[in-house]
């Protein structure tokens, strides 16, 4: 993104999440979050601090409240993408598992969920005649649906170890 939609970013007052552009990078939420979270902290400081801090106030703690709101979902949409870069990139289901900290067939059905939702959105907009769809093409979805057929210590054919 440009340094004039950063700039843009730091101006911004955040209260509610619905004041946060869906396209905003994770560090931007990271950093505006980060500011208001450490005025919100200062308020723990005794009255007489001996340096002169700023101190939160209840748009801090708005603002820290829908930041990070919009972080857990941005974290959130990113698992199924992530899992199967790991997977295509030569993780095993017991390592992805094992970093997600569920059992490999619940981290097989995050992979399937996400994917089936990825087919769902290249679909709509293949009917909607958009240029470039996003989400996944049927051949597309079939690859990723494949992967959850691996065994749990197996790799995907030709990737890295």
């Amino acid at each position: 993104m440009s340094t004039d939609a950063h700039e843009a970013w730091q101006a911004l007052q955040v209260r509610r999440l619905d004041d946060i552009p869906a396209a905003t990078p994770l560090a931007w939420h990271v950093e505006k979050f980060t500011e208001h979270n450490d005025r919100l902290m200062n308020n723990a400081l005794p009255a007489d601090f001996k340096y002169d801090v700023q101190r939160g106030d209840a748009g801090d703690a708005l603002a820290a409240i829908a930041l990070r709101e919009s972080m857990r979902r941005h974290v959130e949409r990113e698992r199924g993408i992530r899992v199967r870069e790991a997977i295509e990139l030569g993780a095993t289901w017991n390592e992805v598992a094992a970093a997600l900290d569920v059992t490999p067939d619940d981290a097989r059905t995050l992979l399937r969920e996400w994917a089936d939702g990825q087919r769902n959105l290249h679909r709509f907009d293949v009917e909607g005649a958009l240029d470039n769809p996003l989400g996944l093409s049927p051949d597309r979805h079939a690859a990723v649906l494949a992967l959850t057929e691996l065994g749990d210590d197996e790799r995907a054919p030709g990737a890295a170890k």
